[in-house]
């Protein structure tokens, strides 16, 4: 039995904690080294070591590659400079007359991409809640070619039911695309549900550090992964090594952050849920979210984000001014616990009245749990909201 065979039958922690370890073979190195090169020699006339031109294919990318497609049950995995790179390759598929069914609640970036850069070229998208299978249903076009979903959304945590929406893409020659960004392999793995293609922001969770920006895509099938490589290499966009290395680093403790960042998530949600200055809490975790049990089918956990309302739009900018130990800063995903305001941040992008028909609005606050003592994070945000209570009383708060 094979190396590789070998750690296919291990448990995903396991997995993850052994990337690159024994990939090299000259010294044994247990951690990949960072091949910082561009060019590679050939043997001889028509002969290549695998290698040719970093752009294509690089030692230490590959190994990235390698591990992110065996941990996401696919065929073949990219590297790219982005999360929106990653999107950015994959949407090139995509030309003139060709039509998207995208999720609703939508990340801002995601967007953007479609309506202002992809539109340029002629594709066109629809925006539907994509665990309506009647909404999908009604939007597909004999010219729509993709569906674009995220699950759980960002920032509104909506769920959809990957296996049922992809055996419907499917029946339809529609190609599934599923952001799998904010559960990570550790917690949900799409492929095996049924989708074509799925992308990460590896900038957040993969990595986990917030220090490197990066992207990854991983498909099934030959022929799509064969596509997909050609685009990759073609628009260049790729993961250099340096940032590969980092990447894998990352994911080396990717289960043990998880853990903790669903641990945080769901105690400060819980806290919040009570909190009488809270209107609503959005987090998959809790039996009263609309996608629970969806969520507890096809995932073994969930993300250490989610979003909040507080009843009175006043408290939002004193919340963010008084927190210390939590961070008022965009991304997600980091040890390092952030906070952001989507309405004017992340979600800026989208119009006003498509943000307002999800919820995104004015008293939305997002909350990036990291992996701190959770009752060190209670106490920040408990005093910040106290605080900001108080402002609102005195009559000093910005917001009057």
């Amino acid at each position: 039995m094979s190396s590789q065979d070998n750690r296919e039958q291990l448990k995903i922690e396991s997995r993850l904690a052994q990337i690159g370890s024994v990939e090299e073979p000259v010294t044994g190195a247990v951690s990949f080294p960072i091949y910082q090169a561009t060019a590679f020699r050939h043997p001889q006339l028509g002969k290549s070591t695998g290698f040719d031109y970093a752009r294509t294919k690089s030692p230490t990318r590959k190994v990235l590659e390698d591990a992110i497609a065996q941990l996401e049950s696919g065929d073949a995995g990219f590297a790219c400079s982005s999360g929106m790179a990653a999107l950015q390759t994959i949407f090139a598929k995509f030309g003139q007359g060709d039509h998207l069914i995208v999720s609703l609640d939508l990340y801002g970036g995601t967007y953007r991409l479609i309506e202002k850069v992809m539109s340029r070229y002629g594709v066109t998208a629809s925006y539907v809640d994509t665990n309506d299978l009647d909404g999908i249903e009604a939007l597909a076009q004999p010219n729509t070619k993709a569906i674009v979903i995220e699950t759980p959304t960002n920032p509104l945590m909506m769920i959809t039911d990957i296996e049922k929406v992809c055996t419907w893409a499917r029946s339809k020659g529609i190609l599934s695309i599923v952001d799998n960004t904010l559960l990570t392999p550790f917690f949900q793995r799409p492929i095996e549900l049924g989708a074509d293609i799925v992308v990460h922001s590896a900038t957040k969770y993969l990595g986990g550090h917030n220090d490197v920006l990066a992207g990854l895509i991983v498909t099934k099938g030959k022929e799509l992964s064969e596509e997909i490589a050609f685009l990759h290499n073609s628009i260049g966009a790729v993961l250099n090594p340096q940032d590969s290395w980092l990447l894998m680093r990352g994911m080396k403790t990717l289960a043990i952050r998880m853990e903790r960042h669903q641990h945080n998530a769901t105690r400060m949600a819980e806290y919040l849920l009570q909190h009488p200055d809270v209107e609503s809490v959005y987090y998959p975790a809790l039996p009263s979210h609309p996608g629970y049990d969806v969520q507890n089918r096809q995932s073994s956990g969930n993300t250490g984000i989610f979003s909040f309302k507080m009843k009175d739009a006043r408290y939002i900018e004193p919340i963010l001014r008084h927190i210390r130990l939590i961070a008022f800063a965009e991304s997600l995903g980091g040890v390092e616990s952030l906070m952001t305001y989507p309405a004017v941040q992340t979600h800026a992008d989208i119009p006003e009245e498509i943000r307002r028909k999800v919820g995104v609005d004015e008293k939305l606050l997002r909350y990036s749990v990291g992996i701190e003592h959770i009752e060190d994070l209670i106490a920040d945000l408990s005093r910040a909201i106290e605080l900001a209570k108080q402002e609102i009383e005195e009559g000093v708060t910005l917001h009057g």
